[in-house]
């Protein structure tokens, strides 16, 4: 099992992964979008007022993604972040949901997990 040291530096860096690819799609599209990542909280707030938030739960050990369309998390398995009840993989919700609620569709790499 994971410390929790180990556990925040590895969703911290797939939060600021995520930061990233949402600049990376920003600087080539028209939709009006703001984010910030402040202690482990990514905030999205869409043209529209809504919001996504992604954070990290240390207790356990997991991704929250909070949207529009639910509540998921997500949990390291097999080296990547995995929805607990789907299976499937947080850059590809997170697509989902961004595409959705958002109009933005970001070009995320694999949001690798911790295999610990």
């Amino acid at each position: 099992m994971l410390t929790d040291t180990e556990f925040i530096t590895a969703a911290d860096a797939t939060l600021a992964t995520v930061g990233e690819a949402l600049d990376r799609a920003l600087a080539d599209s028209d939709v009006d979008l703001d984010w910030s990542l402040n202690d482990g909280i990514l905030e999205i707030e869409c043209e529209d007022g809504s919001k996504l938030i992604l954070n990290r739960h240390v207790p356990n050990r997991e991704l929250w993604v909070a949207a529009r369309a639910g509540g998921f998390h997500f949990r390291a398995s097999d080296g990547a972040w995995r929805d607990t009840r789907s299976g499937t993989e947080l850059s590809v919700t997170l697509r989902e949901l961004l595409a959705t609620q958002a109009g933005l569709v970001p070009a995320f790499p694999l949001l690798s997990a911790p295999r610990g």
